[in-house]
């Protein structure tokens, strides 16, 4: 056997354990040791955001937190709960041992692949769709390896990734429900939204060994039908004055006709325009020309000619004022019908006018 072969990470004779992650996804990591033989006072160097776990005979042994630490009897917590100690270290120990990567694990994607349903006060159900980002951690890296690791010589986040997306919009989607929070204030609510589906998160993190560290609601789009009824409503509270807005859409549908003045569907869109115009102008001269108390205009007085010399007279006159005739009319002694001016004779029975 070579030096070199003594001194490969996979040779049998292991002086050092330790692990130098070249990789930003790797959760956990199984130091490659040929035959699962560790040899007495090998060191085992634990870095910073790392923790190595030894699994003997099936079972998780122990787990190191960052150090350094010398494989030999007495020194470590390991030494009282592996068997092959026992033998007086006359031979090797057959163990695994994994290195775990405890650092963040960061801007993980979420999304929902289908709408979610919500029932909102001004618009009854409505279909939502969210995405986002989150960060997790392994936080025991015990549960890490009995849950979702097991015996994998290497586990990265997209081992994973497709679980906890979708355990992440399931928790999403409940929270949503459950903030009863209206369609039109979700986008001033994304940082109370965030932080309340993280908290109904950490349990199903938890059981998994891991930690969720950030959970981020960076979008939720509403359809498209629903998007337009809101647009509609802001722009009503923009425009203010109905009556305005009429006649400035009016005219500039008259600008527009005027501009394709060739064209029918231009020529009937300013005959409607003009039409507009014309009605909204003769309501704004309307509404002006009435008092400001609200009653209509006193009707002018009218005018009444004399029956006998013509000149013009106050309605309801009962004498001339130039001739003295009286206005009122004459009528029959018999039938009382009203006779004309100057009749010596009534039309109806023939009375003679006395």
């Amino acid at each position: 056997m070579g030096i070199l072969d003594r001194l490969s990470p996979g040779a049998q004779f292991i002086e050092v354990l330790e692990w130098l992650d070249d990789s930003s996804d790797t959760m956990l990591y199984r130091f490659p040791v040929r035959d699962q033989e560790i040899k007495n006072g090998a060191q085992l160097i634990v870095r910073e955001s790392q923790a190595a776990v030894f699994v003997h005979e099936g079972q998780i042994a122990d787990v190191f937190g960052p150090g350094r630490y010398s494989v030999e009897g007495g020194n470590t917590p390991i030494l009282s709960k592996l068997g092959a100690w026992k033998t007086g270290f006359n031979s090797p120990i057959k163990s695994d041992v994994y290195f775990v990567n405890t650092k963040q694990f960061t801007d993980l994607k979420w999304g929902t692949s289908n709408p979610v349903m919500m029932r909102d006060t001004d618009f009854g159900m409505v279909r939502l769709r969210a995405f986002g980002i989150y960060s997790m951690r392994v936080a025991d890296p015990r549960e890490l390896i009995k849950q979702i690791a097991g015996t994998n010589a290497r586990f990265v986040t997209e081992d994973i990734e497709g679980q906890l997306r979708r355990t992440l919009v399931s928790g999403f989607s409940d929270a949503l429900g459950e903030s009863k929070i209206a369609a039109l204030d979700l986008a001033s609510n994304y940082d109370e939204l965030s932080g309340f589906a993280k908290q109904k998160l950490q349990d199903e993190f938890k059981s998994l060994g891991l930690e969720l560290t950030k959970f981020v609601v960076e979008n939720i789009s509403l359809p498209q039908e629903v998007e337009a009824a809101m647009d509609k409503r802001t722009s009503m509270g923009v425009l203010g004055d109905m009556a305005k807005y009429t006649q400035f859409e009016a005219a500039q549908a008259m600008r527009d006709a005027a501009q394709n003045p060739g064209g029918g569907a231009g020529l009937g869109a300013g005959l409607g325009a003009g039409f507009a115009v014309g009605n909204a102008m003769a309501g704004a001269m309307s509404d002006a020309m009435k008092p400001r108390g609200g009653s209509e205009p006193a009707a002018a007085p009218s005018t009444q000619k004399c029956i006998k010399c013509g000149a013009s007279l106050q309605a309801g006159a009962k004498f001339c004022s130039d001739c003295g005739t009286s206005q009122v009319p004459a009528k029959c002694s018999n039938c009382q019908k009203e006779l004309p001016s100057g009749a010596k004779f009534c039309n109806d029975c023939g009375t003679k006018v006395e």
